[in-house]
């Protein structure tokens, strides 16, 4: 019997449709969907295998082999993961690489265990990546942002998620954006990253929301970059600037930076790794701007850290951290974001405190 196959990709990615990946982890690695959730029919060195094989005895020979390494136990435990799921999403999907021989084979194997018909994607994972990159192009083109700029700390990130009409772009690329902004889990992999920002814009332009709020960033984010078709809307959008005092933006990047950001690595590596990683993490970043900062700066800024790190590791004393959150503040940030504000002051539309700025973004019909 023909098993269903479906093509509606926009429907899928609106909707959050749960997939099964049936791809081998390596391929999942390098990029997938948010919804999807990887059970492969062949783990890696099983599909290496295959590959070698088509290569040297051609496709009947590789199918052969494939079928021999996922028989017995290792098939019934795949079908069983597969069924599954299926039962716990009835209106989910499967997809292979190009909606071929593996997610057929994927299909049939749940229908003739269960009787469940779970369709399979038409042309795959590729069909579908090349939907969200067509998207991501047309999409940057429809909608009419402003950009939320503001000095380091002005606690941008935390005002952004007060508005429903925004991209949050620190979140999906899993990073705070600055050289200190690393999180404890390591960032999404660049097609990850671009599959996400084309949903999420796709999600907002169905709602008819054309008009959004996105922060201010650099080309890269981290070590990924943003796609230069959103980079070119960013550029080129007018600016409001969030205008916060010097002594709150020292409490914003301590709570974030110092108070959460260790809650984070704790909460992942334990009390005594998640701080010696964390704490290399502060280290590490000031070496990166060490080029920037110039020798004495960076000398002194890196005692400041240094000594704080000590303080908090042997006394618990974590207050001494904002002596070089202020010394970063006024000889690194301010003077760099004063240097950068200059070059877009023919953009920026409106400048205030953050309540100010809502009342503004408000009458642009951004709430």
């Amino acid at each position: 019997m023909e098993l269903p196959q479906i093509d509606d990709y926009q429907h899928l990615f609106l909707n959050d449709v749960p997939l099964i990946d049936v791809r081998a982890p390596v391929e999942f690695s390098q990029g997938a969907f948010p919804s999807a959730h990887n059970l492969p029919l062949m783990e890696d060195d099983e599909r290496h295998q295959v590959g070698i094989h088509y290569k040297e005895h051609g496709q009947g020979e590789a199918i052969a082999l494939g079928h021999e390494l996922v028989s017995g136990n290792a098939r019934q435990d795949r079908i069983n993961k597969w069924a599954s799921f299926a039962q716990q999403n009835p209106s989910g999907a499967l997809y292979c690489f190009r909606g071929g021989l593996r997610s057929k084979i994927s299909q049939q194997w749940i229908h003739e265990s269960t009787g469940i018909l779970y369709p399979r994607i038409t042309g795959g994972y590729k069909a579908l990546r090349l939907f969200l990159l067509q998207k991501l192009e047309k999409s940057a083109g429809l909608i009419s942002p402003i950009i939320l700029g503001g000095q380091t700390g002005s606690g941008k990130t935390l005002f952004l998620q007060q508005i429903k009409q925004q991209v949050d772009l620190e979140g999906i690329f899993n990073h705070r954006g600055s050289a200190f902004g690393k999180h404890a889990l390591p960032q999404p992999s660049q097609i990850d990253i671009e599959n996400n920002l084309s949903i999420t814009l796709l999600k907002h332009l169905h709602n008819k929301i054309t008009r959004l709020l996105l922060e201010d960033e650099a080309a890269n984010i981290g070590s990924r970059r943003i796609p230069p078709v959103l980079m070119q809307v960013i550029t080129s959008s007018p600016l409001v600037v969030l205008e916060v005092a010097f002594e709150q933006r020292v409490n914003n990047i301590f709570q974030e930076y110092i108070v959460d950001s260790l809650a984070e690595y704790q909460a992942i590596h334990g009390t005594f790794v998640g701080f010696q990683n964390w704490s290399s993490n502060l280290l590490l970043a000031v070496d990166n701007i060490k080029r920037r900062l110039g020798g004495s700066r960076y000398q002194e800024l890196k005692a400041l850290m240094e000594h704080a790190i000590e303080q908090h590791a042997t006394h618990h004393d974590k207050e001494q951290h904002r002596e070089w959150i202020t010394y970063l503040l006024k000889e690194y940030y301010d003077p760099m974001y004063s240097y950068q504000l200059d070059k877009k002051v023919d953009r920026v539309m409106f400048r205030g405190e953050p309540e100010a700025v809502l009342d503004y973004l408000a009458q642009q019909d951004i709430t």
